[in-house]
């Protein structure tokens, strides 16, 4: 494993596998992806320090990871979740002018469909349902790494892939939820994408697409029992740099956090941030800012995929709008960039899981 170039000296020491022999989880802001996130290695506890037992340690570990392209022409988004209790795919495919949205929820009862990878560097995370088949894929070459999606519908077939070049340095963290838990969360966004959609019997060019770039969540851990978050992320390109863009809050916050964006391949953290939006009017407006001053941004949406369930034991209250970003990136040493009608998405979820 490469580890990425600009070395920041306050980041902490590069581990190999998350979770230590000792059963205990390295924690931090980390140069380069995880390469093993072998997360119920971990010495789970009880909230009063007794061991956890094997029920617990099962259905308190989640993981998630999704897929996204971002372009003025589609947008599209699959995501996989394991929340031991029930697995969860979704995918969807918007086009900005237009309005169109088709969009698919599938479920599975014990995530017995799912099978998700423990390494974001090499490996397959798959979901396999009647006629649905959907594939993530992870590799590493001398090149960088490639990250790959596809799906399968009796009526539409998707081939993409994420090219993270040589050098190239991801979001990688992990930091502790409560007294017993933590998570990891490894992201990537403004990279080159490529590949086809074929449906409705034409085929599109996924690298001929307008402004399009390419960003990827691989997020595991025991987690808070329920939790809240906003997520907002965008690709493409502004006045010819590539930007990308990955900020969040309500998770990672104990220590450091996920905020960055990267421009022309090179990331840049960004403090805490603040999401200002009507939750009883989520088509409102958003304004997303962040302290620091280097993120200040109008958000504007155009559509929506969402998620309601409870069963009880397991509730989801999930909104991930997609719509234009308009405002500026202000990075010390350089001028404003205006960013103008870029592409990409903010989150409102909630889970009890």
């Amino acid at each position: 494993m490469h580890i990425a170039k600009g070395f920041d000296p306050r980041l902490d020491p590069q581990p190999t596998e998350l979770v230590a022999p000792d059963g205990q989880v390295h924690l931090g802001l980390f140069p380069d992806t995880v390469a093993l996130i072998n997360g119920r290695d971990h010495d789970y506890r009880r909230p009063l320090g007794q061991p956890a037992p094997r029920r617990a340690r099962h259905f308190h570990y989640k993981q998630f990871q999704y897929f996204g392209l971002v372009s003025d022409d589609l947008l599209i988004g699959c995501a996989l979740a394991d929340t031991a209790y029930l697995g969860l795919a979704f995918f969807y495919v918007f086009e900005p002018a237009s309005g169109r949205l088709r969009e698919h929820t599938w479920r599975s009862p014990l995530a017995r469909a799912l099978t998700l990878s423990a390494s974001p560097l090499d490996g397959e995370s798959r979901f396999d349902q009647g006629k649905v088949s959907i594939r993530m894929g992870y590799q590493e070459g001398a090149d960088g790494r490639h990250k790959s999606l596809r799906v399968t519908l009796p009526d539409l077939e998707l081939r993409a892939a994420l090219h993270e070049p040589a050098g190239y340095r991801p979001m990688s963290l992990c930091t502790r939820t409560g007294i017993s838990g933590w998570t990891y969360a490894n992201k990537v966004a403004g990279v080159d994408v490529a590949g086809t959609l074929r449906r409705d019997g034409r085929e599109q060019d996924l690298a001929a697409l307008g402004n399009a770039g390419g960003h990827h969540d691989f997020s595991a851990g025991y987690m808070r029992r329920e939790t809240f978050w906003n997520w907002a992320c965008l690709s493409g390109r502004v006045d010819g740099r590539r930007l990308g863009l990955n900020l969040s809050c309500g998770v990672n916050e104990t220590g450091v956090n996920e905020n960055c964006l990267w421009l022309d391949d090179v990331l840049v953290k960004v403090d805490g941030v603040r999401f200002d939006y009507r939750r009883d009017d989520l088509q409102q407006p958003w304004r997303v800012t962040s302290r620091c001053g280097q993120v200040v941004l109008t958000f504007t949406p155009l559509g929506r995929h969402r998620e309601r369930l409870n069963l009880g034991l397991f509730a989801s209250n999930f909104h991930q709008l997609f719509g234009r970003f308009d405002g500026e990136i202000r990075l010390a040493g350089e001028a404003p960039l205006t960013v103008r009608g870029l592409h990409g998405f903010v989150e409102e979820q909630y889970a009890k899981w």
